[in-house]
């Protein structure tokens, strides 16, 4: 896998931080973030978001928490991959 790193949390204090990669063989973006609770979990799988499609989270996917002073970060990794050609 080639990942492209694009950039982590302003704030991190050097162990472990949110992290933003682009993945150019896969043409997708890869991000870390923290673990959700089980609160935001409860409320994410007990709505149905988009009429008629199933509720709650599959067991191949994730919810990953970003803060949003990465927004800038994401949008460069967005842009980057956009200017490869790759979407």
């Amino acid at each position: 896998m080639a990942l492209r790193f694009t950039g982590i949390d302003p704030e991190t204090q050097g162990n472990g931080s949110p992290t933003v990669w682009v993945d150019d063989e896969q043409r997708e973006l890869v991000l870390q973030g923290w673990k959700p609770g089980e609160e935001l979990l409860a409320r994410i799988s007990g709505t149905e978001w988009v009429p008629g499609h199933d509720t709650g989270i599959p067991e191949s996917e994730n919810v990953t928490r970003i803060p949003l002073r990465m927004a800038a970060m994401i949008r460069k990794a967005l842009d980057d991959a956009e200017r490869s050609g790759l979407c």
